[in-house]
């Protein structure tokens, strides 16, 4: 197989990869805290001797996350949260404490504040959030405070780690770390409000559309490539 063959080949690899994150990207466009990703690019290059030209590679396994944040749309509901500024919530998870934008939580039957799949979100000393049943309506202010009847109960925990490069994305909208977590001061909560996905819709249509030409291409170049090389086996086998 010549080196042109294999150097695409690892380029259409790559576009795979990229469409995937692009395609999921799209498919979680509705998805509440969600982070876009991106596919990042790396070249292998490797010279082939003296007075020959170098051969290039390129692979796209790694990926590069968005944390910008995602527009507020109102919900009016009491344990719809959302975050404004820099800053997560920590939620217990059967595998141990995880980090996430999506701020729709319900109160459980026991009285703790719970995630859609049953993570328990955790206040400032890392317990469970509890709101007692009967003490009156329950409010949450800015800096997390959660009231019942007008007296404070507890305060929801934001925490920013000191390296978002060690976040490790699991299950869409969780990250896990191994950072060191500070109080996310700078951050506060609206009561009511949850973050949308902060997808660019229409960039990432467009992006697609250029992968999937970038490899078009590519498959075009593969097939010439195989009758090319066809045609030179077939003339030396007739010699």
């Amino acid at each position: 197989m010549s080196n042109s063959v294999y150097t695409t080949l690892t380029r259409q690899s790559g576009l795979m990869n990229e469409m995937r994150v692009v395609a999921n990207n799209i498919a979680n466009l509705a998805t509440t805290g969600f982070r876009a990703e991106s596919a990042i690019f790396s070249e292998f290059v490797m010279p082939l001797g003296v007075g020959n030209d170098s051969i290039s590679m390129a692979r796209a396994n790694a990926h590069q996350t968005n944390y910008h944040q995602g527009s507020l749309t109102q919900t009016g509901a009491a344990f719809d949260l959302g975050i404004n500024g820099d800053g997560f919530f920590q939620v217990q998870t059967p595998d141990g404490v995880r980090l996430t934008r999506a701020g729709a939580f319900s109160l459980s039957a026991e009285g703790e504040l719970v995630s859609p799949d049953g993570s328990l979100l955790l206040d400032v000393g890392g317990a469970p959030m509890f709101a007692p049943a009967d003490a009156g309506p329950i409010s949450i202010s800015a800096d997390g405070t959660l009231s019942a009847g007008g007296n404070p109960v507890a305060q929801i925990g934001l925490v920013l780690p000191t390296d978002l490069t060690t976040l490790v994305r699991e299950g869409g909208v969780k990250f896990k770390t191994d950072s060191d977590l500070l109080p996310a001061d700078n951050a506060t909560i609206s009561q009511g409000f949850l973050e949308s996905s902060n997808v660019d819709a229409v960039g990432q249509i467009a992006r697609m559309i250029e992968v999937q030409r970038s490899y078009e291409m590519g498959q075009s170049f593969l097939e010439k490539e195989d009758e090319r090389l066809r045609s030179i086996m077939t003339l030396v086998g007739g010699r």
